[in-house]
């Protein structure tokens, strides 16, 4: 759980003497079950780009009323509230949020530093909830977030929306049913990084009035305040973020995982650097990672998962700039998010080249929408949603750890029932991470 008695305490100090109990406040409908008519109260952490799409398609579904938004940079906070018809109340701490009674579902759309923590206090404050991926910041939080939903009893929905696309789940089934026969290889891949200059080296300085910065660090080291570490491009700091791995890499990933029915790698090897931006970015603008998995219930085999990211002028097979490739003894299946296409593989017969089946094609298919009404469903039903918290938790544990063998410069084998690395307690250390007071999760 979270550091309650240091985080709540602390705060509520400030809040003209309330002094409410998580228990007495989260309200009938967050402790017990919703009707079928019953509207649900929804509250907003984080109101950047993504928070705002997030909550455009939960007030869609005519399901929801917006309650309150939370955010530390005052300007997305104007504009989301504007969302609401002036009908949400608009807070600068996410604390405030949880205490209210009407709310029964929290959206979390943070940097990926602030994902654990706010999680974790929604599940004790009797919310449901959907985080966007990758679902943690390190790979030990994930766990702490995993057991906060079980403990709570809690639906929580994490945002890898591809699995409610109804074109990736007809490409799963193609992959699970053989129809590409034995799969011993998939590659995934986005090739999306910018102009060598990149974001260039703005000084340090002030953060601006309408930001409060140390509440926008919260658990992340402090640092001076810089426009590159903060709104937009947050993903190139590793004390906010896992980059391109850990933000692509879990789509992508989470996909191969579920069309092989595999959750964790056995080894890990990763390869690259920052070798073309020249702003003051951290992470590497060129990463190749290859994933050693077992042997997959789909093909009985052992097979191998590759992940590259390089400059944006470089494309992926057959000019694609992102997606996924599933190479199989009878065919090859390339999907991504406007749709898939499968090529049987030519086999010689009596002097000729024939193929088992024609070329399969399919359009792309919604997939945020469809997320979000899969969360509500859920919500009233209690069943668990197409992309829960145990499974994208591993979805999420692959890119970590691929983080932690580039970090260190070599291959690591890992257990995943342990979730430890074997033999190595350098590379252990680093499945978790330091908070910045009062902040934790223990």
């Amino acid at each position: 759980m979270v550091d309650f008695e240091i985080t709540r305490r602390d705060f509520n100090k400030g809040l003209a003497g309330a002094a409410l109990s998580i228990a007495a406040s989260a309200g009938p409908l967050a402790r017990g079950v919703l009707g079928a008519n019953d509207r649900i109260g929804v509250g907003l952490i984080g109101a950047g780009g993504m928070g705002q799409f997030d909550l455009r398609d939960f007030l869609r579904s005519g399901q929801v009323d917006a309650v309150a938004i939370a955010d530390p940079f005052q300007p997305n906070l104007d504009r989301t509230l504007e969302l609401t018809d002036g009908k949400a109340k608009g807070f600068k701490d996410f604390r405030s949020i949880l205490d209210n009674k009407d709310i029964q579902a929290v959206i979390i759309a943070t940097p990926d530093h602030w994902h654990a923590i706010p999680m974790i206090m929604a599940c004790e404050a009797g919310k449901d909830v959907y985080v966007e991926k990758p679902l943690s910041h390190a790979l030990a939080e994930g766990r702490k977030m995993v057991q906060a939903a079980a403990k709570h009893n809690r639906v929580v929905q994490v945002g890898t929306q591809q699995r409610s696309g109804e074109h990736f789940q007809k490409a799963v089934e193609l992959v699970r049913t053989g129809k590409i026969g034995k799969v011993t290889l998939a590659e995934t891949w986005i090739h999306s990084n910018s102009s060598p200059e990149g974001m260039g080296n703005p000084p340090d300085g002030d953060a601006p009035p309408w930001l409060d910065w140390d509440l926008w660090l919260g658990p992340a080291p402090y640092h001076a305040y810089n426009r590159n570490r903060c709104i937009g491009s947050f993903r190139s700091f590793w004390d906010y973020s896992g980059g391109t791995l850990t933000d692509w890499g879990v789509h992508l990933l989470d996909i191969v995982h579920w069309a092989m029915d595999v959750d964790a790698p056995k080894e890990v090897s990763a390869f690259g650097g920052k070798y073309v931006m020249q702003d003051n970015g951290e992470i590497p603008d060129t990463l190749e990672v290859v994933f050693e998995y077992p042997a997959s219930p789909v093909s009985g085999k052992e097979f191998i998962v590759t992940w590259s990211n390089r400059h944006a002028n470089s494309r992926g097979p057959d000019g694609h700039g992102y997606g996924i490739q599933f190479y199989g003894t009878e065919g090859t299946l390339f999907i991504d998010r406007e749709g898939y296409t499968v090529w049987p593989e030519r086999k010689p017969v009596g002097g000729e080249s024939v193929t088992a089946f024609a070329t399969i094609r399919s359009e792309g298919s919604a997939q945020h929408y469809p997320h979000v009404l899969n969360f509500l469903e859920c919500m009233r039903s209690r069943k668990k949603p197409n992309s829960d918290v145990e499974t994208t938790h591993r979805s999420t544990s692959a890119p970590h750890v691929a983080n932690i063998a580039f970090k260190l410069g070599r291959k690591l084998r890992w257990n995943r029932d342990d979730e430890q690395f074997l033999n190595d307690p350098e590379a252990n250390k680093l499945l978790t991470k330091q908070y910045r007071k009062p902040w934790s999760v223990t």
